[in-house]
């Protein structure tokens, strides 16, 4: 009995042998279970092991092709306000005066920007290839409705809150620009020249995309005829005065729009600098130049002339610039399209708040 009973054990212990296995290599140290560690907040972790240091000279990981970990995009510029955008199609400035709404034109995303802040998606609006996003304003009434108005793939558009952007007006070349009206109350939508009744001109309609109040025609949408491809439509609400720029075949333009057929530009420049975006200063007119890569600063006197010496500030220094607009504050915003056909630096592109060139305080231009 006793002999058989020793078989049997002998046996058993070959097979548990032949089953189990016991590694000898590699750390069995585990570190000791901490809060939210273990059952309730996942597996324990090994201590890592021991790793030899690479011989001198050995390739990093780094070097042998691994990614470096991405970096926020920091500007070392302190007017810079955000950074490493799309080109920008337009500019919004907030009430608060110290953020904006930013469009990238390729994209169709609206961005929420402020200094030392995160870039924010407000809303994503449809874009083509022809055209994109080249326009953006706050409603009239933001205040009250804190509705967006767009303007991309041939429509204007309202964005309302939590909504996706619906049509107001369509059929529409691609491009153009976008602006509130002198009264407040009314849209101001410049065309480029292509098909359909509403290519080449200024458009001016009410929020619901309907033909404004003292239109020539009360049934139709257009105020003025006569536009190339315009680059930036803006206004002077004291003097209620309208300013257009256009690019033509032979030269870029400055107008100042009055109902009917444009006539003879305010100002040309036979050098093509690629007039884009525009905004009024008190006794100034400032017009973005893409190509020319600054602002054109211009003194409007009577009758749609202008005084003094107009000069080009910031040349060079931001790269090319398209969209430009005045803050309730004073200050300027722009933003530069360096992206698009232009020599992009590591932060571009960029939205840009400054010192305008005349008013109060030290210019930064």
């Amino acid at each position: 009995m006793t002999a058989r009973l020793l078989l049997i054990v002998a046996t058993l212990v070959v097979l548990l042998g032949g089953c189990a296995t016991f590694p000898d290599a590699g750390s069995r140290d585990w570190r000791p279970q901490a809060e939210g560690e273990g059952e309730l907040g996942g597996p324990p972790q090994m201590a890592p092991e021991e790793r030899t240091p690479p011989p001198s000279g050995a390739p990093s990981p780094q070097q042998q092709g691994s990614a470096p970990a991405p970096q926020p995009c920091v500007d070392p510029d302190p007017q810079v306000v955000a950074a490493c955008l799309g080109p920008v199609g337009a500019v919004a400035v907030l009430p608060q005066g110290d953020r904006a709404l930013v469009a990238e034109r390729r994209t169709g995303r609206v961005l929420e920007v402020r200094r030392n802040a995160t870039p924010q998606p407000v809303a994503t609006v449809p874009v083509d290839p022809a055209g994109g996003l080249t326009g953006l304003v706050l409603s009239p009434g933001y205040a009250e409705d804190r509705l967006l108005y767009a303007l991309s793939e041939g429509r204007v558009w309202r964005i309302a809150p939590g909504e996706a952007p619906k049509p107001v007006l369509e059929g529409l070349p691609p491009g153009g620009a976008l602006a509130v009206d002198a009264d407040g109350s009314s849209l101001l939508v410049a065309t480029p020249a292509g098909a359909g009744p509403l290519a080449g001109a200024v458009l001016r309609i009410d929020t619901l995309g309907r033909p404004a109040p003292g239109n020539p025609d009360r049934a139709s949408p257009v105020l003025a005829r006569g536009l190339t491809a315009p680059g930036g439509v803006c206004v002077d609400p004291a003097a209620r005065t309208t300013w257009v720029t256009d690019r033509t075949p032979g030269r870029d333009v400055l107008h100042r729009v009055t109902p009917g057929t444009l006539g003879a530009p305010a100002w040309t420049w036979p050098d093509r600098p690629g007039v884009a975006g525009c905004t009024v200063l008190p006794g100034a007119v400032v017009v973005a130049q893409s190509t020319g890569t600054a602002l054109f600063v211009l003194n409007p006197g009577a009758e749609g002339t202008f005084t003094g010496d107009p000069k080009p500030v910031l040349e060079g220094t931001y790269g090319r610039i398209g969209p430009v607009t005045l803050a309730p504050d004073g200050l300027l915003w722009l933003g530069t399209v360096n992206r698009d056909g232009g020599a992009p630096g590591a932060t571009d592109d960029r939205v840009v708040r400054i010192q305008p060139p005349t008013g109060g305080g030290a210019s930064a231009i």
